[in-house]
Order: structure tokens, then C-alpha cells, then sequence
């Protein structure tokens, strides 16, 4: 018989490109009825030239018809090579050094305003920008803490740290979870020897929970989330927002790794704290060291409940999302439809399940298209389509990387 991988990826790929089994056919010079019994599963073998033909009709490879992938991060690999690189030097070995030209040294005022131009780049989900601007943020910053002294250094090694975090988060988003961990592990060395030592390790203990919960080392995760939590925790009279932040976005990691540990009501008690937090700071912020406020623990709310596998409750959450009071980055509000998108689709709302796929693509559309659940979302409505949906419906399968 027809492999399995051949009919369903025949199927949903036809479907994806919007067009009906005759248009295919015509288009790969092959039997309309070939096309119909390879989907159908009823063919027990099918010639490696009629496969070819089917592929380059679609636009893709036999490879990818058949089945037969690349590893996923194997491009990701080579678009990170510069900034594998410029995170993995060390000083002290010989050949690893990139410290070519000690008058090059740039000021850290300077330099503060190219970590906050890469952080934007991060939230906004420009990922080429990021990653362009990225190696030469770390290697400018360690010469700076090199060639600096006293107050300079520390000031220089918190934005190596700013850096290192940044290489962090778009390692664990391009899957590369070694690097993550990596750029993690500096981040925090670079904060305990920073001018804000206290703030920016909590930081940075947050990116490096995140990378324990991508590797499901959950119990670590959540035993680490919450002792940083404790000991960046606002205390009577003190509400400055960037601290309430820090303490509610490490709550969230803690309240995520408790999920993915099935224990929904320690992630609930988890959530009611940051939801407290919120309340108090009353306005949404979101700035290198945190992205938190009232509309923002909503979302995390949202998308809980959805990994604990209640997409009517999600749904229904989701309803009651109070508007921003400030500012909520737009990974953050194309994130909330991508869960709320797979909510939709798993209790059937098919065409709701589009429309937020369709918002969540227009909020961010480099951010989404590497995201899985997007990928995951699009694959149940191409499945469960029974005929073509259009040229929208194809359009958001193209972007969601149903079809290359």
C-alpha cells in the first residue's frame, strides 16, 4: 500500500495550495484518479516519477511529500553561526578570542541604546535583525568590561548580560536549546558581577528557568522560579513595577513548569499570587527586565488552562482579557491568539480557529511562523477540511509552514 506519510501529506499539501484533485492532476500531468487513490491510500506503490511530478506541482520537495525531513535546525544551525560563535568565545583559550582591536571600545551609554534596539528587534519578533545585530552587541560589550574598571565595569557587564539574554530567548525560539542554556549560564555570571546585581540576576535566572523547562527539567524550573521569586519579591511600600514584574514573570515560569507537571491547582495558587501583583501595579509594562501587568496575567491565565487541557475554559477565559493598560508586546498578543486559535479548533470553531490564526499572523508574522502551536493549529484544519477553503485558507498554510 501507499505509505501513510505520502496520502496524508498528498491531502493536506493539495489542500494547502487550494486546489482541487482535478487542478493537481492537470498541473503534475498525472490521472485524476491517481491523485485520488494515493490520497486515499489504495495504490500499493507509486512510481518514484509520478511522486516527482505531484512534489514539483505542489512546490516542494519529494522529500517533504514523502515524508522524509531535514532536521528542523539544521538551517536554524547556519543562520546562527555568527552568534554561536561570539556567544561560545572564552578569553582564555587560545583561538576564541574576540577581542581583535582594544581601540574599537565603545562607550556604555552607547551601547545601552544597541541593547535596547536588540531587545525591541526580540519583542517585535524581527529575528534577522536580532540576530544581525546580536554578535556584535556581546563581543562590543565584553571589550568594554575588559578595558573598564570600577563603576564602568559593572555598567558594562549588564549590558552583557542584556545580551547574553537576548541570545538566550532567540536560541530557545530557533530550537536550539544548547545555546540557550549557554547564553543563559553567561547572562547570569555577567549580572552577579553587574552595577545591579540583584535585578539583573533575577533577570537572568528567568531566561535560564526557561531553558531548564525546553530541556523538562521541570522540577528544577519550578524549585528555581520560585526561589528567585522569593528573593526579588516586592516588600511593604515598595512598588516599583520592574521589580513586581521580575517577581510575576518568574511566577509565570514556575506556573508553567507546574503545569507541564500536571499539578494545575500548585500552577493556579501560582497564578493568583502574580494576578495580585498585577492588580497592584495596575498598568502593563513591558521593558527588557519584565513584561507583566493585568491583561498580561490574563493571557498566561489563558494559555494555562489550555495546557492543562481545558480549551472551553480557555475559551471562555479568554472572553473576560482585560484591555492593555500600557504596553503588551506584540509576540505577547499574537501568542494569546495562537492559543486561543487552538482552542477554537479542538472544540471544533473552525472558522474562529482562523480568523485568530489570521490576527495572530498579522500582529507578528516572522514571531508566529516559529512558533509550533501555530504550525499544530493549521495541520488540524487542513485535515479536517474536506474540500478547498479558499485562498485565505491557503495563504495561512503557506505562513504557518504547512507548505514550504
Amino acid at each position: 500500500m501507499v505509505s501513510v506519510a505520502l496520502s496524508e501529506n498528498l491531502a493536506r499539501f493539495r489542500k494547502a495550495r487550494n486546489l482541487s484533485q482535478e487542478q493537481l492532476a492537470e498541473a503534475a500531468s498525472v490521472g485524476v484518479d491517481t491523485v485520488g487513490r494515493i490520497e486515499r491510500a489504495e495504490r500499493r506503490t507509486t512510481r518514484p516519477s509520478t511522486v516527482a511530478k505531484l512534489a514539483n506541482a505542489l512546490g516542494v520537495s519529494t522529500e517533504t511529500l514523502l515524508g522524509v525531513l531535514p532536521a528542523r535546525g539544521a538551517q536554524n544551525d547556519e543562520a546562527v553561526a555568527d552568534l554561536r560563535q561570539a556567544v561560545t568565545a572564552i578569553e582564555d583559550i587560545p583561538g576564541l578570542s574576540d577581542f581583535t582591536d582594544d581601540r574599537e571600545v565603545l562607550p556604555v551609554s552607547t551601547l545601552g541604546t544597541v541593547a535596547h534596539r536588540a531587545w525591541r528587534s526580540y519583542v517585535d519578533g524581527r529575528h534577522a535583525e536580532l540576530l544581525h545585530a546580536l554578535p556584535t552587541l556581546i563581543i562590543d560589550a565584553r571589550r568594554l568590561v575588559r578595558n573598564s574598571e570600577n563603576e564602568g565595569r559593572g555598567a558594562g557587564y549588564r549590558v552583557l548580560s542584556t545580551a547574553y539574554r537576548l541570545a538566550a530567548g532567540i536560541s530557545g525560539r530557533l530550537e536550539l536549546d544548547d545555546l540557550a542554556w549557554t547564553a543563559a549560564e553567561r547572562a547570569l555570571q555577567a549580572a552577579r558581577n553587574s552595577d545591579t546585581q540583584e535585578i539583573e540576576t533575577a533577570i537572568s535566572l528567568r531566561y535560564l528557568v526557561w531553558s531548564l523547562i525546553r530541556q523538562g527539567r521541570l522540577e528544577e524550573a519550578e524549585r528555581v522560579a520560585i526561589h528567585a521569586a522569593e528573593m526579588i519579591e516586592p516588600r511593604g511600600l515598595n512598588r516599583d513595577p520592574h521589580r513586581a514584574g521580575i517577581f510575576g514573570n518568574l511566577l509565570f515560569n514556575a506556573a508553567t513548569a507546574a503545569v507541564r507537571q500536571q499539578s494545575g491547582e500548585r500552577a493556579a495558587d501560582l497564578l493568583a499570587v502574580a494576578q495580585s501583583a498585577a492588580v497592584r501595579s495596575g498598568r502593563d509594562i513591558a521593558t527588557e527586565a519584565a513584561i507583566f501587568g493585568p491583561r498580561v496575567t490574563a493571557l498566561q491565565t489563558v494559555e494555562q488552562a489550555l495546557r492543562l487541557g481545558d480549551p472551553e475554559k480557555a475559551l471562555i477565559l479568554a472572553e473576560d482579557t482585560p484591555d492593555a493598560r500600557g504596553e503588551v508586546p506584540a509576540f505577547w498578543e499574537a501568542g494569546h491568539r495562537l492559543h486561543i486559535a487552538h482552542a477554537a479548533a479542538e472544540t471544533r470553531r473552525d472558522r474562529e480557529a482562523l480568523a485568530y490564526l489570521a490576527e495572530a499572523r498579522d500582529i507578528a508574522p516572522t514571531w508566529v511562523q516559529h512558533q509550533p502551536l501555530g504550525r499544530v493549529t493549521m495541520g488540524i484544519l487542513v485535515d479536517r477540511a474536506s474540500r478547498r477553503q479558499g485562498e485565505v485558507f491557503a495563504s495561512l498554510a503557506t505562513h504557518y509552514g504547512l507548505v514550504q
